[in-house]
């Protein structure tokens, strides 16, 4: 009697690709239920960091790879709402061209500045900025990317005037932040807890629709007074288009699986992400929602690709 594909499965190594570099929030979202992963499946899980192309590379080889269950991929909103909305041309889509498995997490950001820069809230920093219209500079990873969007979105909202400065990659960005060479910009989570604990910058306010359970005493952006802001960066798991439906449903349950062991919930908790990994169908309305969110941002605040 010949098995289902969902039961054979996996009988070698599974390829997990991260568009990201390693030691990115997205690749340790990837490592720590990966090494999990590979415990249950008996298999080694290999993380395979296509880095370039504001994420297009990576997403394309997963995209394009067998759809046989031995190549996943880890991705972002980034690659999968931000990138059709940037490039007409972009080689694959978020839909037709992938098998949603389930989100991996919610990645919040935080809406920081420099120690140095006179504004300790929401409301004083759009006090600050409506003084010297066009004079304060914030800064990303480059146009597009998820520091990029949420404050196009505040300056739409609050009526002010920031100038962007696009950096080549979050770390460099990010750096300057902490080295107060640029005041303000919107940084994941994870990447500024210990420049908070130093005392180097200040957290102004989250940019989801509810507090965070790591840093309970920072208000949202509504909450600061920019009302309907809701935005938090996220990542989901999905495989190829055409991948067998039993290996995406074994997949998805053993992820939510080895997501919800205290030890890894413990320290993706720790780090800032939000886990909730649902269903294959919920990724799948979700990256259609998130698309259509996206374009209307991009479009409104006249966003382009670098």
């Amino acid at each position: 009697m010949t098995q289902a594909p969902g039961q054979t499965w996996p009988n070698k190594p599974v390829h997990l690709i991260v568009p990201f570099s390693a030691g990115s929030a997205v690749d340790t979202l990837a490592r720590i239920p990966g090494q999990k992963l590979a415990e249950l499946w008996g298999q080694p899980v290999v993380v395979d960091n296509r880095v370039g192309a504001n994420t297009i590379i990576g997403t394309e080889a997963a995209a394009k790879a067998p759809p046989d269950g031995y190549t996943l991929v880890l991705t972002n909103d980034g690659a999968l709402a931000t990138n059709p909305a940037l490039y007409p041309k972009l080689p694959y889509h978020p839909l037709r061209d992938f098998a949603p498995i389930a989100l991996a997490a919610s990645i919040p950001i935080v809406l920081v500045v420099n120690a140095s820069f006179p504004a300790s809230s929401v409301q004083e920093l759009v006090k600050e900025a409506k003084a010297n219209p066009g004079k304060i500079n914030y800064a990303s990873g480059g146009n597009g990317s998820a520091q990029h969007l949420p404050m196009e979105m505040f300056k739409l909202a609050a009526g002010i005037d920031l100038v962007h400065v696009p950096y080549k990659g979050l770390g460099p960005a990010f750096n300057d932040l902490v080295a107060g060479q640029i005041p303000v910009m919107f940084a994941g989570m994870s990447n500024v807890f210990p420049h908070v604990k130093s005392g180097r910058i200040r957290v102004l306010a989250i940019g989801g629709a509810k507090r965070s359970a790591a840093m309970p005493d920072v208000p949202t952006m509504q909450e600061a007074g920019v009302a309907g802001f809701d935005y938090a960066a996220w990542a989901g798991f999905l495989a190829p288009a055409g991948t067998a439906p039993a290996i995406v449903e074994k997949v998805n349950t053993d992820l939510k699986k080895v997501l919800g062991m205290p030890e890894v919930l413990d320290k993706l908790s720790t780090l800032g992400f939000e886990v909730s990994p649902g269903t294959p169908q919920e990724l799948g309305a979700k990256i259609e929602r998130e698309m259509a969110k996206v374009a209307k941002v991009v479009k409104d605040a006249g966003i382009r690709a670098d």
